[in-house]
């Protein structure tokens, strides 16, 4: 397996098929008030950057950076194919997410996820990110997690 990652036009197909496979698995997950992910028009803003991670030439996985006030960033869009996961790609995404941010940058690195998602917060935690109050113009959610990771 040769996986590659590098940013993407939101707009391509692959970007959108993966952005429509995660927002169908967070549906079936979550009510609407509890899903924050950025759509397609969003993503196409020039404080995002959304990477594509590809196994022989095919679109496996997905995530972005919103750069917000100086210094931080949040990572958003995070999603890895089901029969991919397991295999380092999400720790491959966030990495270059992370290496991302400090040529921009960045000295903390944010993100929400959910509590139904025990493989993200495992991976977040596996990376050092550890858990903080709600962030930005988050709310308290019993649904949502927030987490944290200084890039010093």
């Amino acid at each position: 397996m040769i996986l590659a990652i590098a940013p993407s036009n939101p707009t391509c197909s692959a970007v959108r098929e993966l952005i429509a496979e995660l927002d169908c698995f967070l549906a079936s997950l979550y009510p609407p008030e509890s899903r924050f992910g950025l759509d397609i028009v969003a993503l196409q803003h020039p404080s995002v950057t959304i990477f594509v991670a590809k196994t022989d030439n095919n679109p496996v996985g997905c995530g972005a950076i919103q750069l917000q006030t100086p210094g931080f960033a949040e990572i958003k869009r995070m999603y890895v194919r089901p029969a991919m996961r397991g295999k380092g790609i999400g720790t491959h995404l966030v990495s270059q997410i992370e290496a991302f941010a400090k040529q921009s940058h960045v000295r903390t690195l944010r993100l929400e996820t959910g509590v139904y998602q025990p493989e993200a917060i495992h991976l977040y935690q596996k990376l050092g990110y550890y858990p903080i109050p709600p962030f930005d113009n988050y709310k308290e959610d019993p649904l949502c997690l927030f987490f944290e990771k200084p890039l010093i």
